[in-house]
């Protein structure tokens, strides 16, 4: 009885009896993957950022700002349906300055959105699609879900895509997110059970510019407060499990406006030469603890070598066939790991294949 009336309450519908709403503002922390999130009364409906006030937070309790000198300041920049509160109710999804307005340390999108706002990248409309892989794990015991306490469960090669008691663990997660992204307005455009059992990906996109960073980021807080819900851990980790296990990615899709047009190959080959001569700036920047998935193995090209290929998932980027037939198209960057920051690697791809000059 009482967890039905408590239910009753959560989904109380406001629009019938106000004008205000909740808008639930978020930012990373100062780890650069925790989210933080808190909400505040407003008076809606709100359709666009520009109409959010500014609010601020104690950074010296996110690992961003000294005790002394702790208030951080969040820019509302996207906003997006709240899914768990519903009716006019929206999530907003905010980066960090100090008082006197410069981003601080780990605001990762303003640099981003420089880039993206620049003539020349602007021109070639870039476009991306990433494939957010993760991993569920049990709760207090930090061992995948689906797995035998303490044990392992059968080699892989069942799990991928798969279907079944034995085989798919978590579904109702997975599938729980996907509609709520949908209801919120992310851009995602699918889901699939991965290689590995307990783990599982989906994709957002296509995504032009900045909105691909803003959109993953509100899905991996949708995904955060699902998993809250159902008991069950969140893991970015690149290689959650040692040995013969696939580690999780989060491979990035791209082109431009060049790329998708008539001889748009050459414009592909030329920037993936591009990606090769910076190598080492990408993986540094392509997530923490990536070194462990980036073996050569399991699906992944070695860390310390550059390399390209059609249709080679062994490769560092990979071109579809497709591309390769159609002369133009896409490709795709493999190297990022799971808990990479969009901002950063979306950002980064752009500079390097539009702006860099060798």
């Amino acid at each position: 009885m009482a967890d039905a009336l408590l239910n009753d309450l959560i989904n109380l519908n406001l629009t019938d009896v106000t004008d205000d709403i909740i808008a639930e503002y978020i930012w990373i922390g100062g780890s650069g993957t925790d989210m933080r999130s808190k909400a505040r009364t407003l008076k809606g409906p709100i359709t666009d950022p520009k109409q959010l006030p500014k609010w601020n937070y104690d950074g010296s309790s996110t690992g961003q700002a000294p005790g002394e000198d702790s208030e951080v300041i969040l820019y509302p920049q996207a906003i997006f349906k709240d899914p768990f509160r519903r009716g006019n109710n929206i999530l907003v999804i905010c980066d960090a300055y100090t008082p006197a307005g410069e981003p601080i340390p780990t605001n990762k999108r303003f640099n981003a959105a420089q880039i993206f706002s620049h003539p020349d990248v602007e021109k070639e409309v870039p476009w991306y699609g990433l494939e957010q892989e993760y991993t569920l794990l049990q709760k207090d015991i930090n061992w995948p879900l689906g797995w035998p306490v303490g044990g392992f469960p059968g080699p892989q090669g069942p799990y991928y895509c798969s279907a079944g008691v034995d085989k798919a663990f978590g579904r109702n997660v997975v599938d729980a997110h996907y509609k709520a992204c949908l209801y919120a307005g992310i851009n995602i455009s699918g889901i699939n059970g991965e290689v590995m059992p307990g783990q599982w990906e989906f994709q957002v996109g296509p995504s032009v510019g900045i909105a691909a960073g803003d959109e993953l980021w509100a899905a991996r807080y949708i995904l955060e407060r699902i998993t809250e819900l159902a008991g069950v851990v969140l893991s970015l980790d690149p290689k959650p499990i040692k040995g013969d296990w696939n580690g999780a990615g989060c491979h990035t899709n791209y082109s431009t406006a060049s790329m998708r047009e008539e001889g748009g190959y050459e414009v592909i080959k030329a920037a993936i030469e591009n990606l090769g001569l910076r190598h080492k700036e990408h993986i540094a920047a392509y997530g923490e603890g990536n070194e462990r998935r980036l073996t050569g193995r399991h699906e992944t090209a070695d860390m310390n070598t550059f390399s390209w290929g059609v249709a080679n998932r062994g490769c560092s980027v990979r071109v579809g066939r497709d591309t390769e037939k159609d002369g133009k198209g896409y490709f795709e960057d493999r190297r990022p790991a799971s808990n990479m920051d969009p901002y950063v690697v979306t950002s980064m791809v752009a500079e390097t294949t539009i702006l860099w000059k060798p």
